[in-house]
């Protein structure tokens, strides 16, 4: 009873959020990049031939617990994929995701924590632009490999669907986001696009142009991770 009314309370806290501040959604895609930039760009972190075999890119950044209360996490961001049906072209426009539920050893008080989850197959990228996917249920997932030497053959590596890591106080390393759950933010896409968009037809058929505030997290893909090198 006491959760329920927890997460109603936390609803109404973020529809009123996105009701009054409308650079919340820029804001959130402007913070996507910089993480992603700031992740990517140190090679120890997540390992190129990784990076070269994924579908999809979702960053979640500053995601905070409410662990005190629900024992949860709840947490929006963005994703972006390779563009065509069979994810072999440029980064394309993202669309928001949230992530909601689990609980992944956060901080409690006020500790954010970034999470970049690597989606490394169509099935896997197929799933989460239908319909909410739990982690580890309808998608297999994994704590993704860390470190230079890590590769996409490893046994990790070639059973999950996602692999996701996290990074807090500086600390970069892979986590289990297993029971947690991934959807699109139609609401947020609604206010980034201007119109009403389902997720499948922002990333895999180019139905809107990359918006300014998502240059940043497209970019430094694009820059560092042109091809799909999967297949």
């Amino acid at each position: 009873m006491r959760r329920n009314a927890v997460k109603r309370l936390l609803s109404f806290v973020l529809t009123a959020a996105l009701v009054g501040f409308p650079a919340l959604f820029e804001d959130r895609l402007q913070n996507a990049g910089q993480v992603a930039k700031e992740i990517i760009d140190v090679p120890d972190d997540i390992p190129q031939d990784l990076l070269d075999s994924a579908a999809c890119v979702i960053v979640l950044p500053s995601v905070l617990k409410v662990a005190f209360i629900v024992g949860a996490s709840y947490g929006r961001g963005a994703m972006t994929c390779r563009s065509g049906d069979d994810f072999r072209g440029p980064w394309g426009a993202p669309t928001m995701m949230a992530l909601e539920g689990g609980s992944f050893g956060l901080q409690i008080g006020g500790q954010a924590t970034d999470f970049v989850l690597l989606v490394m197959n169509e099935r896997g990228a197929s799933s989460i632009l239908s319909s909410k996917v739990k982690l580890g249920a309808d998608a297999s997932a994994a704590a993704g490999p860390v470190g230079r030497n890590a590769s996409a053959e490893s046994d990790v590596s070639l059973r999950a669907e996602i692999l996701s890591y996290s990074r807090a106080r500086g600390l970069f390393a892979g986590i289990s986001l297993a029971g947690s759950t991934v959807r699109p933010d139609n609401e947020a896409n609604e206010r980034i696009y201007g119109k009403k968009i389902p997720a499948k037809d922002i990333v895999l058929h180019g139905a809107v142009p990359v918006p300014p505030s998502a240059k940043l997290l497209v970019s430094t893909l694009n820059q560092h991770s042109p091809k799909n090198k999967s297949k």
